[in-house]
């Protein structure tokens, strides 16, 4: 496969991937304005979905004050902000577009289809329609969209290419909401894992679609460790860690087809503290530590799977 072919593919699903997780982010930040104490830290929680997201500064550059509407409107629908939904989505079109002999043409309609439609909306009808409307609409447009590649794309190195971007991109999303929830949006570190903050780790359980995943495998009351420990380590978790790297690495070992390219020692060697690592370890040494740590060794990871297959521009 060449190269370029690879790189489109590869970003295509990160893309997807991306608008996704960008819809849970406004999701669970909207979920927390609107609790007992969310107006009161409104700008500190519509702040944390920007640090989520690394487009604080680039906000700050247009906008003279932070409010919710503001900011949703910003990061689901602004053509100019690169982690937009909007500029995610036509992203993801534009390298499809490329990709019309290598992908499906069930695939190439699903995708055109949500950039077609998501044009054609603007912020009067993103502001009537319903935030939570819309961010389920995303989510559902990626889950047809992958649903479509499971259905119809034959399992080959494009099929392994998608999903591994796929996961590099969720695995970054799901450190950096748990992170921001544990690190940014807490008013005071005191407060972490105190019982008056139950609401809001229930708001990032929902968020990832976890929420009575939590309940099956704990059948307890909701704490900051517990939601951690099934978002970082449940290998059983789909959009935990641990379960991103099972899937990095498998892809991996297909695509590398025993030749030793060093993305793959280094996506096992993460994988490796995922799959042996215990919760109270992690706890003692920091969450936003361990975090952090993950965040640059994933992004590590993509820049030498950059290097290893794909373009670098």
């Amino acid at each position: 496969m060449l190269s370029r072919t690879a790189d489109q593919l590869y970003w295509m699903a990160r893309y997807v991937e991306r608008a996704e997780n960008m819809a849970r982010i406004l999701d669970v930040t909207y979920r927390m304005s609107l609790m007992p104490g969310g107006a009161r830290e409104g700008t500190s929680i519509w702040l944390s979905a920007l640090e989520i997201s690394g487009q604080r500064e680039h906000f700050e550059s247009r906008h003279d004050t932070v409010s919710g509407p503001q900011v949703m409107r910003y990061l689901a629908l602004d053509q100019d902000s690169p982690s937009s939904i909007f500029s995610s989505i036509r992203a993801a079109r534009e390298n499809a577009r490329a990709l019309r002999s290598s992908i499906t043409t069930e695939m190439w309609e699903s995708l055109n289809g949500t950039w077609l439609e998501l044009r054609d909306t603007d912020a009067e009808t993103f502001d009537i329609g319903g935030y939570r409307n819309f961010f389920d609409w995303v989510k559902d447009r990626s889950h047809l969209f992958y649903g479509v590649i499971e259905g119809t794309l034959i399992m080959d190195e494009s099929y392994h290419f998608i999903h591994l971007g796929g996961g590099i991109e969720r695995a970054d999303n799901t450190a950096r909401l748990l992170d921001g929830k544990y690190h940014v949006l807490l008013p005071s570190v005191a407060d972490v894992g105190g019982a008056v903050d139950y609401y809001h780790w229930g708001a990032v359980l929902r968020a990832v679609s976890a929420f009575r995943a939590f309940h099956k495998v704990y059948s307890n009351v909701v704490t900051a460790n517990r939601v951690a420990e099934l978002l970082v380590l449940r290998d059983d978790m789909p959009r935990s860690l641990h379960a991103c790297y099972n899937r990095i690495t498998s892809h991996l070992d297909s695509l590398c087809g025993g030749r030793g390219y060093e993305c793959q020692r280094m996506a096992g060697e993460i994988h490796a503290r995922l799959h042996y690592g215990r919760m109270s370890e992690i706890l003692e040494v920091g969450l936003h530590e361990f975090l952090t740590d993950f965040v640059e060794r994933n992004t590590n990871a993509a820049a030498q799977i950059q290097r290893d297959f794909l373009m670098i521009t």
